[in-house]
């Protein structure tokens, strides 16, 4: 398929032109600024755009402009008869265009400007793609070793990432995206803790002093290992303060509290929290309840968005299932344990495509043995 370019001029005539000459490439034309946007915004992406600069109500400067914003990667050429130093510099510096091209414009030339444009909308595309590939890929890595080693944090992640992005969607958080990532991978660091510690932990049950110091390492240890990552710098620091108190108490131990604390870690806290009440067996509004009697430790505005986000819990039903039916998405009403005794998923879990090949190999292997108790979402599989 053809990569669409599209060229703006208020001149009929050059476009008409520009249509006979340039029909090699999928082109588009639009007769001004507000008519190209609207194409932009319904016929995108468009690889390359190529702009008149002088024409009626929006110049060729504001309209790359606004190309820029609408979509960044597409790559944006500037044409006028005008071609004084001044146009350059604002055309550089508000619309960063790729090529400055002067009237009258050989079709030779403005052929080989959109191959060149071509070319480098599909590097950056490229990029762009290996990027979120990678991205996705080490994040997945880091959750499914979670996962193997300590399924009773991955389940709690798990539950968490669900709570903290609802919250960050009600509050309309730019980047709401990293607050889950942060939230999947939040207990990353625990990596380093021992089963039983962690369990104790888990289970709201008292820790020694080696025990708690343990604990309160976990983030600065998922922030280390999660800063590594290209692409994940504010992840990491949402990690790195998810335990820290709106007070100011708590990890890390450094002068930022309140609003300095990062927003997306402010979030994580209240999720955290609140699964760690629930996981005492505490009903929602009794952890609720609990946490506006220690609100100093809160951002209030996400404490006050927590009460909203609770109204649109999903609901479960409880089924008994066996190895052939079991679904992702699905979530773990009890522990599933070896012949041998060890941990495989916890209670809470939810199914994960990795985890549900995992237990099948199990069961094929007669380590483990179904039926399993699950709950599974009303929505799912025709259940209403």
């Amino acid at each position: 398929m053809m990569t669409k370019v599209l060229l703006v001029d208020d001149d009929t005539h050059l476009l008409e032109a520009a249509q006979r000459s340039l029909r090699k490439f999928q082109l588009q034309v639009a007769a001004g600024g507000t008519q190209a946007l609207e194409l932009i915004k319904g016929s995108g992406p468009f690889a390359v755009v190529v702009s008149d600069m002088r024409m009626p109500g929006m110049d060729g400067v504001q309209f790359l402009g606004a190309v820029r914003e609408l979509a960044p990667a597409t790559v944006r050429i500037m044409l006028t008869g005008n071609a004084d130093q001044q146009t350059a510099i604002d055309a550089v510096n508000r619309g960063h265009i790729f090529r400055f091209l002067t009237k009258p414009c050989p079709t030779e030339l403005l052929a080989m400007s959109l191959n060149a444009g071509i070319e480098q909308y599909g590097l950056v595309t490229a990029e762009k793609e290996l990027l979120a590939g990678t991205l996705s890929g080490s994040v997945q890595m880091l959750t499914d070793l979670l996962a193997m080693v300590h399924p009773a944090a991955f389940s709690r992640a798990s539950r968490v990432k669900q709570l903290a992005g609802r919250i960050a969607t009600a509050l309309n958080v730019e980047d709401a995206w990293q607050v889950e990532v942060a939230a999947m991978l939040s207990h990353v660091g625990c990596l380093t803790v021992p089963e039983d510690t962690l369990a104790k932990f888990l289970r709201g049950q008292s820790l020694t002093s080696a025990e708690a110091s343990m604990i309160d390492a976990h983030p600065k240890v998922g922030r280390d290992l999660v800063s590594r990552i290209p692409r994940l710098e504010s992840v990491a620091e949402i990690i790195g303060y998810q335990e820290k108190r709106f007070n100011g108490e708590g990890p890390p131990k450094d002068s930022k509290g309140g609003e300095d604390i990062p927003k997306g870690a402010r979030i994580l806290k209240v999720a955290l929290d609140f699964d760690r009440l629930l996981a005492r067996r505490e009903k929602s509004a009794e952890a609720y309840a609990e946490m506006e009697r220690r609100a100093d430790e809160y951002d209030p505005a996400v404490l006050g968005t927590l009460r909203a986000a609770l109204k649109d819990e999903i609901k479960y039903q409880a089924r008994t299932v066996g190895i052939e039916e079991l679904a992702t998405h699905m979530v773990m009403a009890q522990d599933i344990v070896s012949k041998g005794g060890f941990p495989m998923m916890s209670e809470g879990q939810e199914v994960t495509p990795y985890l549900l090949e995992r237990l099948r190999n199990l069961e094929a292997k007669s380590v483990i043995q179904g039926p399993f108790k699950v709950q599974v979402p009303v929505n799912f599989g025709g259940l209403g």
